[in-house]
């Protein structure tokens, strides 16, 4: 065997030139055109825009109003959520759509609303996407639901490049944030027909600038809405809750 590059070959006189180009090859850095990832993103998001259409599709034919809800962990959604499946039993049909890393936590909490309820365990993505709701679709019964809740990952950046197939996003915004979260991570916002200010009854406790934070916000989407909720106090709930009836009211009337 060749002592020089063990390669296998007898003696020490043979050509190396095979095993050094081999090793150089195998240490030089991998040429990936820069336009690569680009591509790559653009299929990605052509792909999911494709089912969240076909998504779109089967909620215009069922009635049914779809709500991405979209805020940074610890905001409060689920809570709010509940507060509102409750205030809402009888009245209309709901479900919801839970996504979560890990753990059924919050699709606990919901079924004891009553309210049925499908989790989403994404792993390590940080987003839901068009293809897991659709497949969550097929555990619901649509004829019997008129409001869809989807509760996205926890994370203001990632869910707001993937279309669900939503009839509108929902960004919620708790006062123990920063009151320029608007403008720092300005897509969901500039996406979102409404702003939820959540646990408003802690405004006393931290410095939250609230009209500073509403005039962030309507500098990146100027028809943005806003209401102002605490679910644990009911401050703010009667609003959300007619926003709610309202805006399904328009899904009933074909808008």
């Amino acid at each position: 065997m060749c002592n020089t590059c063990g390669c296998g070959q007898p003696g020490e006189r043979h050509n190396h030139k095979h095993r050094v180009s081999a090793t150089r090859a195998r240490k030089q850095p991998l040429a990936i055109p820069a336009n690569r990832t680009l591509n790559l993103q653009q299929a990605v998001l052509s792909k999911n825009d494709q089912l969240a259409a076909g998504n779109r599709q089967v909620f215009a034919r069922h009635g049914i109003l779809a709500l991405n809800l979209i805020s940074s962990p610890g905001s409060g959604k689920t809570t709010l959520l509940e507060h509102t499946l409750t205030a809402l039993r009888g009245e209309i049909p709901c479900a919801v759509i839970e996504g979560d890393q890990q753990t059924r936590r919050d699709a606990d909490r919901i079924a004891a609303t009553g309210v049925p309820v499908v989790q989403i365990n994404t792993n390590t993505a940080c987003h839901l996407d068009a293809h897991q709701v659709a497949h969550a679709l097929d555990e619901l019964d649509l004829t019997r639901i008129r409001l869809l809740f989807i509760e996205n990952v926890g994370n203001l950046v990632c869910p707001a490049s993937f279309d669900l197939g939503e009839t509108a996003k929902i960004v919620l915004l708790s006062v123990t944030e920063g009151e320029d979260k608007p403008v720092k991570y300005p897509l969901i916002f500039h996406l979102s027909e409404q702003l939820l200010f959540t646990k408003i009854d802690l405004l006393p406790y931290v410095p939250f600038n609230l009209d500073s934070s509403k005039q962030f916000a309507l500098q990146v989407n100027p028809r943005i809405g806003f209401i102002e909720t605490s679910a644990t106090t009911g401050r703010g709930m009667d609003a959300w809750l007619a926003w709610l009836r309202n805006r399904l009211s328009r899904i009933r009337g074909g808008e």
